[in-house]
């Protein structure tokens, strides 16, 4: 008899989504070893004893949304080639935004921490070598050169999205890739050729 994959309880999810949130939350205000469980608790309006039902500590919270984000983002690279791309970036932009929207409150923390650039840092890092793994694999292309281009196209991408996060966001995240699409393979002409 073959055995289902178990599914994840909804509430768990959801205690999750708060918890993840809630250190979002306060990594925008203060470090993260300032950030204390009851403090991490009370934000996401749970009791420290849920919140230890998930985690053992802070630092736990930090590899799970890495993990998890690095899990989506590779789902989304699932089936890219980037060949097929090349003469349509757009659609390889688009699934950055699509990563985005699954959770906009707390990608919305994520990108406001000013301060507290260690764990976007880390997660850039995972997300380019993920990147840079399919597209040398795929493209035949130098590492060290890929390695330079996702490190311009991705700080550029990661800036603008924090800009358009903590601004009153007057165009929509697809826009935003959009712009971020043209500008990383037709350049500033691109922009201005299209307006």
């Amino acid at each position: 008899m073959e055995k289902k994959p178990k599914s994840v309880d909804r509430r768990v999810l959801k205690t999750k989504r708060a918890i993840r949130n809630a250190f979002a939350k306060l990594m925008v205000e203060k470090d993260i070893n300032d950030i204390t469980i009851m403090e991490l608790a009370d934000t996401a309006d749970i009791n420290r004893k849920t919140f230890y039902n998930y985690y053992s500590g802070v630092y736990q919270v930090v590899e799970d949304i890495e993990r998890d984000i690095l899990t989506s983002y590779e789902e989304l690279l699932g089936g890219i080639e980037f060949k097929q791309y090349m003469n349509t970036p757009y659609s390889l932009f688009e699934r950055f935004s699509l990563l985005i929207n699954m959770d906009p409150e707390f990608f919305g923390y994520l990108l406001s921490m000013n301060g507290n650039v260690n764990l976007i840092t880390r997660i850039m890092r995972l997300l380019k070598d993920k990147t840079c793994e399919v597209m040398v694999a795929q493209l035949d292309l130098d590492a060290y050169k890929a390695d330079i281009m996702l490190d311009f196209v991705l700080s550029g991408m990661l800036s603008v999205y924090q800009h358009w996060f903590n601004s009153d966001q007057p165009i929509s995240a697809e826009e935003v890739s959009q712009i971020i699409s043209t500008m990383s393979f037709s350049g500033i002409n691109g922009i201005i050729n299209n307006s």
